[in-house]
């Protein structure tokens, strides 16, 4: 079985569904909040021209999802597969963001568990890279049974703190 990449997932909360290039209005809006990205490695995500180049970076990866709030159909942030290598039996989620009118409830989480939910039917870990500063996250992460795993240079060339969660984290 072949790894879906841009699945369309639901969920009670949310749906994630493949990005496309139609959705960058509602997704800039929701980015250009300067607070969603006060504790991230790239603070300036939410001026349009930084934003616009990893828009069209998450267009081209081939693994972006943007995240709809169920109740009104609007879209409150995105995520993304990444690095899938089946020899490792791995893959990446991250470039995770939401609304700041969704922090704080279970949105996240179940955005993360659809995702885990789905990656565990074609991988035994999931990792996710997350910046040394980025407090929020990393406890975000770890309230869904992420483990600190190490360090790691992401892909933009910052150092990042690797967690992972495991199938049999999960499962067993």
């Amino acid at each position: 079985m072949t790894f879906d990449l841009q699945p369309t997932l639901r969920g009670e909360l949310l749906q994630l569904r493949p990005l496309q290039a139609a959705d960058y209005a509602a997704l800039y809006a929701v980015a250009s909040d300067p607070l969603l990205w006060e504790q991230h490695p790239a603070r300036t995500r939410y001026q349009e021209p930084v934003f616009q180049k990893l828009f069209q970076e998450s267009l081209s990866s081939g693994g972006a999802l943007v995240a709809i709030d169920n109740n009104t159909g609007t879209v409150i942030g995105s995520s993304r597969f990444n690095g899938y290598t089946p020899a490792a039996s791995e893959v990446e989620i991250g470039w995770s963001f939401l609304a700041r009118s969704h922090w704080g409830g279970h949105y996240n989480g179940e955005m993360k568990q659809l995702m885990l939910h789905h990656a565990f039917r074609f991988v035994d870990s999931v990792i996710f890279l997350i910046g040394p500063e980025n407090i929020r996250s990393q406890r975000a992460i770890e309230k869904i049974g992420a483990l600190r795993d190490g360090n790691r240079t992401d892909q933009s060339g910052f150092e990042s703190w690797l967690y992972r969660i495991h199938t049999r984290d999960i499962i067993g």
